[in-house]
């Protein structure tokens, strides 16, 4: 089944985090929810007043991170999504950069 989100929502891949950051495994009934996804697919967009869309902020393939308790589980076959309105959204992941290195490479130039 192929699903095509509408409007401003969109449908989340949620990724599981395997273990906290001190590196401890959680048995599954001691996890929170998750709160991070990569977008699989964005719908066109609300409308304003005018009835013109308006363009999204994430795109497919980001990584996200969503409110705790937004969205509406989907079952696609084995794997579960998640769809989202995109007032859900709270960030996207970025690639960090580390500030030593933008120093060195300004201490270089």
């Amino acid at each position: 089944m192929n699903l095509q989100p509408l409007g401003d929502r969109l449908i989340v891949e949620v990724l599981e985090e395997e273990a906290t950051v001190s590196g401890i495994v959680l048995p599954d009934t001691a996890k929170e929810k998750p709160q991070r996804g990569r977008v699989l697919s964005v719908g066109p967009g609300a409308r304003d007043k005018d009835g013109k869309r308006i363009e999204m902020d994430v795109a497919e393939g980001d990584e996200i991170v969503f409110s705790k308790y937004g969205g509406t589980e989907i079952k696609l076959g084995a794997d579960e999504v998640l769809i989202l309105r995109e007032s859900d959204v709270l960030a996207k992941v970025t690639p960090q950069t580390s500030k030593s290195s933008r120093k060195r490479a300004v201490a270089t130039a």
